[in-house]
């Protein structure tokens, strides 16, 4: 992560509450369009919005904006529209109230609001990580369990009427599903990743654990992973029985084919 110091965020001497969110945009979000404004911290990239809010940007697809006003948020979102790849027909969403307590402790109080002792860069970005991961990991949970519902009446077919007559392409989707899902949440959005500013604040790392476990953030990872595995092993396991019920069709074929040309040879033999 690298701060820029000549563009550091502006210190709050008061209580203050601002309201936090995060949006799911799509499948990737190109911020190189962003880089060449005043960042106050890349990686990610977090840049000033609006007239007092600020905004975190993943590459993975998710926007978190710090005290946006309405008019502002629309307008943001309106103009990432072109720096978004395979943008979602609705948006993801999340919202958290942050607290902004000078000299407190930084906890989450029992009604669920981030309590901050000032709002910095590396702050803004813990909190943008984990409210980013939590808005994919809502996607992925819905995602999810759509697959589940497709995979699940193949089994019961499977189960009580011992039906092989499924369709490769729908299997084959299944499966494309479950991988392609895997990608997103291990290779893009890492989500059981720390982010990279704790490497240079490790300080903050108490603020980011407990973040994380209010959020449940590996537990619920965790619950996606068991259910994508039981999904690709169903998948794969009824694709198996697909190509074996074709492999004993063929064989059987090839059985008749030889027994054909057997009696045809005898009729030959009999007959001439």
């Amino acid at each position: 992560m690298t701060v820029d110091p000549s563009t550091s965020v502006a210190p709050y001497t008061e209580r203050r509450s601002i309201i936090v969110r995060a949006f799911l945009l799509g499948e990737r979000l190109d911020t190189r369009g962003f880089e060449q404004k005043q960042a106050l911290a890349t990686t990610p990239l977090t840049v000033r919005m609006g007239r007092n809010g600020y905004a975190v940007l993943f590459r993975y697809g998710v926007i978190v904006l710090f005290d946006v006003t309405a008019e502002e948020e629309a307008h943001c979102l309106a103009d990432l529209t072109r720096l978004v790849t395979d943008p979602l027909p609705e948006p993801g969403r999340d919202q958290a109230h942050l607290d902004i307590i000078p000299g407190s402790s930084e906890y989450v109080d029992p009604e669920g609001n981030i309590v901050l002792s000032e709002m910095t860069p590396e702050r803004m970005q813990i909190v943008a990580d984990v409210l980013a991961k939590d808005v994919m990991l809502d996607y992925f949970e819905v995602k999810v369990a759509n697959v589940f519902d497709r995979v699940e009446p193949l089994a019961a077919r499977l189960k009580h009427h011992g039906n092989r007559n499924f369709k490769v392409r729908e299997l084959l989707s299944q499966i494309g599903d479950v991988l392609l899902t895997q990608h997103r949440m291990v290779g893009r959005a890492e989500v059981l990743e720390k982010p990279e500013v704790l490497w240079y604040t490790p300080e903050l790392e108490g603020l980011f654990g407990r973040l994380e476990r209010e959020y449940e953030i590996r537990e619920r990872s965790r619950a996606i992973d068991n259910k994508l595995e039981v999904i690709g092993d169903t998948a794969e396991t009824l694709l198996d029985l697909v190509h074996t019920s074709r492999s004993q069709k063929i064989e059987w074929y090839i059985v008749a084919l030889i027994l054909f040309e057997i009696l045809l040879s005898l009729y030959e033999k009999v007959f001439r």
